[in-house]
């Protein structure tokens, strides 16, 4: 066989491993140069998002500072006003169980009051009947009585008189 001479192909092969490792690089540089760009404009959007939200942060922490004070302030008269409106509930509380007491006694005497009152109308409206019924029941027998005698007196000799029914009632009349 032949001897190939390798030397001619070592450096084709050289040359071609040469130009594609220049290839790469130009590759790299290429991204280089792009992602210094990009680093540029991310660092002038973060400059300018810095710039315009500094103000907002100094005026936000301004605002901060100046209305601290008065929260604590209104907090604090929160929390006396809540203390003290529990004072008052607690009173309005107890004043309102005692007139509920006071209330309940009164009722009581009320009630007592009026039972008596009614016992005592009710006694003497007892009284007033068995006053005025009994005289009564006593003027109806004899007035009865008189009827009777005179209509006896009137009537023919042999005529008999009317049976009268009494009632079960009538034991105390006068006749």
């Amino acid at each position: 066989m032949a001897n190939l001479d390798t030397s001619p192909l070592q450096l084709i092969l050289v040359a071609l491993v040469a130009l594609a490792l220049l290839a790469q690089a130009a590759v790299l540089f290429a991204f280089f140069i792009v992602l210094r760009k990009l680093a540029k404009s991310i660092l002038e959007e973060i400059q300018e998002l810095r710039s315009s939200v500094t103000p907002v942060v100094d005026r936000t922490r301004d605002l901060l500072t100046r209305v601290a004070p008065k929260v604590e302030e209104t907090t604090a008269d929160l929390a006396a006003l809540a203390h003290t409106l529990r004072a008052q509930a607690a009173d309005v509380q107890t004043a309102a169980d005692e007139i509920v007491a006071r209330v309940r006694s009164q009722t009581s005497r009320v009630d007592t009051m009026l039972s008596s009152v009614l016992d005592a109308v009710d006694r003497a409206g007892l009284f007033m009947a068995g006053t005025i019924t009994k005289p009564m029941r006593q003027l109806s027998a004899f007035l009865a009585s008189a009827k009777a005698v005179v209509e006896s007196l009137r009537s023919a000799e042999g005529t008999p008189r009317k049976v009268v029914h009494r009632a079960p009632d009538d034991s105390d009349l006068f006749v």
